[in-house]
């Protein structure tokens, strides 16, 4: 599973330079009300698209290094993250592809490009509320249009079971938290876990977030019109399938 995910990585990170490098319009540097940053000016669903594969990207190798240091807790609250980046990947990829933009995607979006700080420029003193979209709503959309052999109702109550039970970790709920503890004498793993029977698991685990980001980057490709990238990528996808017993 270790050489899939490094491919996979890497296939990852090459298909998202070349995203990268593509746009027809790159951040500049501006300023604002605290200092200076990079920011898109044309606030496109494309640009949208691209700085969530970056988060996708930069969180799943976060989850891979804690995967190898024994911090599994850590480890999960990132695959929470990992979650929700990835549907909000499909929430706009799909929109795009099919240009069908509706007024949940215009909230969104809008949300999305809100400043932190207001024009006072003051952490403190803002009065930024930033409008996010509630996550069932994403649910609800992701359920009716992602083309899943499930009913919308079904596919939804899986989509939100999974987020739950991620959100004990994010939460610290105590039958989380007790997943650490074991060992001779028994004890809280506070320094990571790594030889407990946990770490297969959540290598486990790891591969199928590594694989659904791989996705991820397929349905921006078609969303931007990146034929050849989807079509290498596809292919790797159906032979790592293959590789590891999916089609048996």
């Amino acid at each position: 599973m270790e050489e899939t995910i490094e491919l996979m990585l890497k296939l990852m990170d090459r298909v998202f330079q070349d995203f990268e490098h593509g746009m027809p319009t790159k951040p500049k540097l501006v300023k604002l009300p605290f200092g200076s940053a990079y920011r898109f000016k044309e606030k496109t669903i494309y640009q949208a698209m691209i700085q969530k594969l970056a988060r996708v990207q930069s969180s799943v190798r976060a989850a891979q290094i804690l995967l190898k240091n024994g911090f599994l807790q850590e480890q999960a609250i990132i695959h929470r993250t990992i979650d929700e980046t990835n549907e909000d990947i499909i929430f706009l990829a799909r929109a795009a592809a099919n240009e069908r933009i509706t007024e949940l995607h215009d909230r969104f979006l809008e949300a999305f490009w809100e400043e932190e700080i207001d024009e006072s420029g003051k952490m403190i003193d803002s009065e930024q509320k930033r409008p996010m979209i509630p996550r069932k709503k994403i649910h609800a959309y992701l359920a009716k249009d992602t083309g899943f052999e499930l009913d919308p109702s079904t596919h939804q109550k899986l989509i939100r079971t999974i987020s739950k039970a991620y959100s004990g970790f994010v939460h610290g709920a105590s039958p989380h938290i007790m997943d650490m503890y074991g060992g001779n004498p028994p004890h809280f793993h506070t320094k990571g876990m790594l030889g407990t029977h946990r770490m297969e698991e959540h290598a486990d685990d790891l591969w199928n977030y590594v694989y659904r980001s791989f996705i991820s980057h397929i349905l921006v490709g078609k969303a931007i019109g990146a034929e050849r990238h989807v079509e290498i990528l596809t292919n790797h996808l159906h032979e790592i399938e293959r590789s590891v017993g999916m089609h048996e």
